[in-house]
């Protein structure tokens, strides 16, 4: 089967020939052979985490509850004096990953390392870059199946039933044939109606969380919202959806993989233009001709995944 990537891609910096100033629009139509619309089975019950307390590590004002592993995520909680918390989840095969834990009420962070033993540090801020171990748990993981965790929100794609994401996610679920038709039609909704903004991606923060009803409202965001909201959209209408974040040259942004059950993982930056598979970045295409972006995507080896959500 052939391995191919359906990306949302919004690059805040490139070097060489190519001109970036924005994500406002997308280079090209994303639509499907079959748009009829209106025969795809629309979702109507949406995977919501829970913290369902049967297996729950820690004490009074740090909780790990680990009851739900098999569908891909762990739910953390701190209720101490310290004034920022971070968590660090390390994977089977020994990748990092850092998430900062608002204080007060569980947040839910995937398990995207697959089967096998994570490590989870809850880090307690004492002062200045210093953090205390609060909590050192190993967690052993069996996911019910590899699509799960890519089918439930987390504190980088955060939506719930009543989420304006949500709603809208089913509105686009309506008026398409199939998935297909619905994966692109989102695409297009969002690469149409969200508006990049050059002025919040010059000054964000580095523990910056996405807003996905936020975007929506302003219309306006950064790489990792199109990618968040986008995700939010199709995690909700059970369409498997990795939220990853790398590099494009020396840029670093967001984008999305989706799960077809005609394709497989579909994974290497490329859009559907009615009757074929070609390469192509949103992005890079409202802001250049189409031979320039060509050249530059590539095979796709000009980007690379650090991390998966």
């Amino acid at each position: 089967m052939k391995r191919q990537f359906l990306s949302l891609l919004c690059v805040t910096a490139l070097s060489g020939a190519l001109i970036l100033s924005g994500c406002s629009k997308g280079g090209g139509k994303a639509k499907s052979n079959d748009s009829s619309g209106g025969t795809r089975e629309t979702t109507t019950s949406t995977l919501m985490p829970e913290a369902s307390g049967e297996v729950v590590y820690g004490g009074d004002t740090i909780s790990i509850d680990a009851s739900n592993t098999a569908d891909g995520y762990v739910m953390v909680k701190y209720t101490g004096a310290a004034d920022k918390i971070q968590v660090q989840i390390t994977n089977p095969d020994g990748t990092l990953y850092q998430y900062p834990l608002p204080i007060g009420d569980y947040q839910t962070l995937p398990l995207t390392g697959g089967d096998g033993s994570y490590q989870i540090d809850v880090l307690e801020h004492v002062s200045d870059d210093m953090y205390s171990v609060g909590l050192s748990q190993p967690v052993d993981v069996a996911l019910t199946d590899e699509f799960r965790p890519y089918l439930y929100p987390n504190q980088y794609v955060n939506y719930t039933p009543d989420s304006a994401a949500v709603s809208l996610g089913v509105d686009i679920s309506n008026d398409s044939s199939d998935d297909l038709d619905f994966v692109t039609n989102v695409y297009e909704y969002v690469t149409e109606n969200i508006s990049y903004d050059n002025e919040k991606a010059a000054d964000i923060s580095v523990n910056y969380i996405p807003d996905v009803d936020a975007t929506l409202e302003s219309k306006t965001g950064i790489c990792f919202d199109y990618a968040s909201v986008m995700s939010a959209m199709l995690r909700s209408q059970s369409v498997p959806t990795k939220l990853e974040v790398g590099y494009s040259g020396t840029a670093y942004h967001a984008w999305i993989s989706v799960y077809l059950a005609e394709q497989g993982w579909v994974d290497d930056i490329i859009q559907f233009n009615g009757q074929n598979w070609s390469l192509m970045d949103p992005t890079l295409a409202a802001n250049n001709d189409d031979e320039s972006v060509k050249d530059y995507v590539g095979d796709g080896s000009n980007y690379t995944t650090k991390y998966t959500y």
